[in-house]
């Protein structure tokens, strides 16, 4: 187990882990917010891109709730070309995260904001962020307020930034700044 809040921890993906994640990314109700319902994910496809994809520099991880596995989170390094279009410095360590709860029974549960706050103490420890940034969609707003809630600032919309669903949407650069940073 990387970490754990409360009745929440997140452990490692494995591969037995595909079926699951296969399942959520395959569900119409999830995919609205995450790879959207144009781009279903097969077995196989999490294999290839969630598990054994070979970028050795993001830690891919699966989601528990009382030892159920109800989501995904990755967290990595943003690279020299990310930070360029969200305004930071090439000498910053700054990581990023992305996450799902792929469960909508679980949604609405605040799960997601202990997640997200373990999550940021794990960054901190782990790696000596200066900050974490992410990029929600601005129309995820159950995500976004749960982000807001967690201490993370938007900082500035980012225009046609992610195609979701055949169209270019505008997202959030939202940051989270460690205390001295």
């Amino acid at each position: 187990m990387l970490f754990q809040k409360d009745q929440v921890s997140v452990r490692y993906v494995k591969e037995e882990d595909a079926q699951i994640i296969s399942k959520w990314l395959t569900d119409p109700e999830v995919l609205q917010y995450y790879e959207g319902r144009d781009n279903p994910q097969s077995v196989e496809m999490v294999l290839n891109h969630f598990i054994h994809n070979p970028n050795s520099h993001e830690k891919r991880c699966v989601i528990e709730f009382n030892d159920m596995r109800i989501g995904y989170i990755q967290m990595y390094p943003i690279d020299s070309e990310w930070k360029a279009l969200y305004g930071y410095k090439e000498s910053q360590n700054v990581w990023g995260m992305d996450q799902f709860i792929g469960e909508p029974t679980y949604w609405e549960k605040g799960i997601g904001t202990k997640l997200v706050q373990a999550a940021i103490i794990y960054i901190m420890e782990k790696t000596g962020a200066e900050a974490i940034a992410m990029d929600p969609k601005v129309n995820n707003e159950r995500a976004i307020k749960c982000y807001e809630k967690c201490g993370f600032k938007k900082v500035k919309m980012l225009k046609e930034h992610e195609l979701h669903e055949g169209k270019l949407e505008d997202c959030w650069m939202m940051e989270y700044k460690f205390i001295g940073g």
